[in-house]
């Protein structure tokens, strides 16, 4: 049996600059959709799929997160006072365990790589996984939850989260060079960051959920800059292939940009129409305005 994946990093020390000026003063993860920031969905999905330990790689203006997952009692005291027992057990529920939470500051932005590398103690010497809080995934069985479902049947070794993009925005993406298809999995033989469309061995990005083993750190220590004079996770995973098994995964469900203006409008729709006490209301919001155009 592989080592369990009980321990996930999320790295929350970006900018968020095509958010101004929304985010000048509150972190990008702490956009609501709906009702929830982006970084308590990418933390549920975590708890869902078994994890265990919640890390976070922050950056300067980021306490707001820490808050976030904090508890609160002054809140907590009004909620009890005015009988709201449904809104403070969602409150409670939202906030890890004592001891299963902790933070590392990324003093610099210095790229997706160096902000894994930054939780290199943390982790420690097991399979971890990755979760970019920009992605949000609507699905059955939260995305992680299937990674590693998938990843204990084959026995263990790095995977990725990967989905069919056009071909014109390869660019945009880590692009897989792949090898053998195995139902949903599929052998990883290349790995390209962000290729031009006539450059690009696929069209099978990787977004934003990974599972890694512990030996990805030491390629990260090297902090050799790529793309965008960047440390790439991808450029470290890349000199990983030919060792431990390494495969993407299809996953079950529908991923949302929410790192772009328009792919997080299109997730609060999305996920409104998805709730029971939302979905009527929202129906008819989404007709009268296209009725309107």
């Amino acid at each position: 049996m592989p080592k369990k994946v009980r321990k996930a990093v999320f790295p929350v020390g970006g900018l968020g600059t095509r958010f101004l000026p929304a985010t000048k003063a509150m972190p990008k993860e702490m956009l609501p959709v709906v009702d929830k920031p982006l970084i308590q969905y990418a933390v549920e999905e975590a708890r869902d799929a078994g994890i265990e330990e919640f890390f976070f790689v922050t950056g300067r203006g980021k306490t707001i997160i820490e808050d976030h997952f904090d508890k609160s009692y002054e809140l907590e005291s009004v909620l009890i006072e005015r009988e709201k027992r449904d809104l403070l057990e969602e409150l409670q529920a939202s906030v890890p365990k004592a001891g299963t939470i902790a933070y590392i500051r990324q003093q610099e932005p210095l790229g997706l790589g160096h902000a894994v590398w930054c939780a290199k103690r943390l982790v420690g010497d097991e399979p971890f996984a990755v979760i970019l809080a920009d992605d949000l995934i609507l699905a059955d069985t939260p995305c992680l939850a299937q990674m590693t479902a998938a990843r204990e049947k084959i026995g263990g070794g790095n995977m990725l989260a990967v989905m069919e993009v056009p071909k014109a925005h390869t660019s945009r993406y880590g692009i897989l060079s792949p090898g053998e298809e195995q139902g949903k999995l599929i052998e990883i033989k290349g790995l390209v960051e962000k290729p031009a469309p006539a450059d690009a061995p696929s069209n099978l990005a990787v977004i934003g959920r990974y599972i890694l083993e512990p030996n990805i750190f030491p390629l990260l220590e090297k902090q050799a800059r790529g793309a965008g004079n960047e440390i790439q996770l991808t450029d470290a995973l890349s000199s990983l292939l030919g060792g431990d098994s390494f495969y993407g995964m299809k996953f079950d469900g529908t991923r949302y940009d929410c790192g772009d203006k328009i792919g997080f409008l299109e997730a609060n729709i999305a996920f409104a129409l998805n709730r029971g006490d939302m979905r009527s209301d929202m129906r008819d919001i989404v007709k009268k305005i296209a009725s309107e155009l």
